[in-house]
C-alpha cells in the first residue's frame, strides 16, 4: 500500500500508480498487510535528516546572525522570523573553560541581538561525560520552558560537550533540535559533522547514545587559537585517520605542513608563514570534513558495519578509559593507528618505507605512537568485544599504501608479530 494525504488525512492506496489530482502528497512510507493466520503489517518508513555544516568567520561578532539563524534552510521561514515581534530565545550549554575565555563576548552577542537566553557553563570531560550531566542539562532546559519547534539548544565546546548536549536534546520531548559549535580542532573535523551523540556508561566509552544529527554545525576556526598546542595535535590525529584511509593528498599536506599548523594553530592571519599557512589550514580542514561526510552521510546510523572511520578506534576506546585522564581521545586513537600500521605492514599491505613515513608523520605531528598499557591482552579483549557487535567479524580497517584501505580479519599470529616489532 502507498500512503497518500487526502483532505488532511492519510489514506492507504493499493498499487504503485496514484492519481496525483486526488492526492495532496504521497508519502515515501509504505506498508504491506498480510492476513494469513491473523494480521501482520510490515512498515517501511524512510527517515530523512537534513543538517548544515557551515564554515563561518566571527561567529560571536554581534553583526553575524549565523549563530541565531544559521540552522534555518527555508528562506521564507527565515524572513518570517526576522520580521516577527516574538523575542528570540536560546538555551546554551558551554564548556566551563570555553566560557572562561569567551563568556563576556558571548553574553555581549546575545544582549546586543536582544536574545532571551540561559547559559549553562559546565565542566565537560571524559570523567563528567555521564547520564547525570545529561540529566542536569535537561533539568535546566525544562525550567527554561524551551519551545522545541523553534528554539534549538546550542552546544559550544569540544567533542565531549557536543556529545552530551546532543544526547540530552535527542531525549527532550523525544527530539529537540540542537546546534553544534566546536571549539577544538578534533570536534571541528569529527564530532561536529556527524550524527552520533553519547555518554559513557558502565566504564565503557559512549555506551549510551543516539544517532540524531544537529540542525547545524557552525564552524569557526578562530576558536582554535585559544586551545593548547597538545589539543591541536589531538585533532590532527583524526585528520591523519581520514588521510590514511581515503586521501593521499591530505596525508602529504599533513606531512609537509603539520609543524606549521601546530605553530599557527590553524589561524590564517599569521605573518610568519604567509599564504602557505592560509592554504594549508583551509585545505586540510575542508578535505578532512569532506572525506568524513562522504563516509558518514550514506551510513548515518552505521547500518553498514564496514566503516573506514573506525580506523584507530578498535582498541583505543578501552585504552582511553583505562588510563583516564592521561590520554586525550586523539592521542589514544593515534596509538591504535600506529599499531595498526605495523599490522598492515606485517600483512603485506604497506611497504617498510611507507610504514616509516607514516610513523615519522605522526611524530612530526607530536602524537604518541606507543603506550605501555596497550598490551596484547587489551588488544585481544577489544577485538573479542568487536566481534560481538560487528556481525561476528572484526572488520578491521587497514591502510593499503597511502590514502587507501581494506577491511581485513587478521590472524592472531600476524597481530602478535606486529605487536613485537611495534614494541621494539
Amino acid at each position: 500500500f502507498s500512503l497518500v494525504r487526502v483532505k488532511s488525512t492519510w489514506k492507504s492506496k493499493l498499487g504503485k500508480k496514484i492519481n496525483k489530482n486526488e492526492a495532496e502528497c504521497v508519502s515515501p512510507a509504505k506498508y504491506e498487510n498480510i492476513t494469513e493466520r491473523g494480521s501482520s503489517w510490515t512498515v517501511v518508513s524512510p527517515i530523512t535528516f537534513t543538517y548544515k555544516v557551515t564554515e563561518t568567520h566571527g561567529l560571536l561578532d554581534p553583526s553575524n546572525d549565523t549563530l541565531l539563524f544559521g540552522h534555518i534552510t527555508d528562506p521564507q521561514q527565515l524572513q518570517e522570523i526576522k520580521i516577527s515581534n516574538k523575542p528570540i530565545r536560546r538555551f546554551l550549554v558551554i564548556d566551563q573553560e570555553v566560557f572562561n575565555i569567551y563568556g563576556p563576548k558571548l553574553t555581549e552577542y546575545l544582549t546586543v541581538n536582544n536574545v532571551v537566553y540561559k547559559i549553562l557553563a559546565l565542566p565537560t570531560n571524559e570523567e563528567s561525560k555521564s547520564m547525570e550531566t545529561a540529566l542536569k542539562i535537561l533539568d535546566d532546559v525544562n525550567n527554561f520552558a524551551l519551545d522545541r519547534r523553534t528554539e534549538p539548544i546550542i552546544a559550544i565546546g569540544g567533542g565531549v560537550c557536543l556529545d552530551i548536549v546532543g544526547l540530552a536534546a535527542s531525549l527532550y520531548r523525544r527530539r529537540t533540535p540542537y546546534i553544534r559549535v566546536p571549539t577544538t580542532l578534533l570536534s571541528y573535523i569529527d564530532a561536529s559533522v556527524g550524527a552520533k551523540t553519547g555518554v559513557n556508561f558502565a566504564n565503557c566509552k559512549n555506551k549510551l547514545g543516539a544517532y540524531i544529527p544537529p540542525a547545524a554545525a557552525l564552524l569557526d576556526l578562530s576558536f582554535i587559537a585559544t586551545i593548547p598546542r597538545r589539543h591541536i595535535s589531538n585533532g590532527l590525529a583524526e585528520m591523519l585517520k581520514m588521510a590514511l584511509m581515503k586521501h593521499q593528498g591530505l596525508f602529504e599536506l599533513l606531512e609537509e605542513h603539520g609543524c606549521m599548523l601546530l605553530d599557527t594553530k590553524f589561524q590564517t592571519d599569521s605573518t610568519l608563514y604567509g599564504h602557505s599557512n592560509t592554504d594549508a589550514a583551509s585545505q586540510t580542514t575542508r578535505i578532512a570534513i569532506t572525506t568524513m561526510l562522504e563516509e558518514l552521510a550514506p551510513n548515518l546510523w552505521e547500518d553498514d558495519l564496514n566503516r573506514l572511520v573506525d580506523f584507530g578506534h578498535l582498541i583505543s576506546p578501552a585504552l582511553e578509559m583505562k588510563v583516564l585522564p592521561s590520554l586525550l581521545h586523539g592521542e589514544a586513537v593515534n596509538i591504535d593507528m600506529s599499531y595498526m600500521v605495523y599490522v598492515s605492514c606485517e600483512s603485506g599491505l604497506l611497504t617498510e618505507e611507507e610504514k616509516q613515513r607514516i610513523i615519522s608523520c605522526m611524530v612530526g605531528l607530536e602524537l604518541p605512537v606507543w603506550h605501555e598499557e596497550f598490551t596484547m591482552e587489551l588488544i585481544q579483549k577489544s577485538l573479542q568485544d568487536r566481534l560481538k557487535h560487528s556481525g561476528g567479524l572484526v572488520r578491521m580497517p587497514l591502510p593499503v599504501g597511502l590514502g587507501q584501505a581494506i577491511f581485513n580479519n587478521t590472524s592472531f599470529d600476524t597481530l602478535h608479530r606486529a605487536y613485537i616489532k611495534w614494541c621494539e
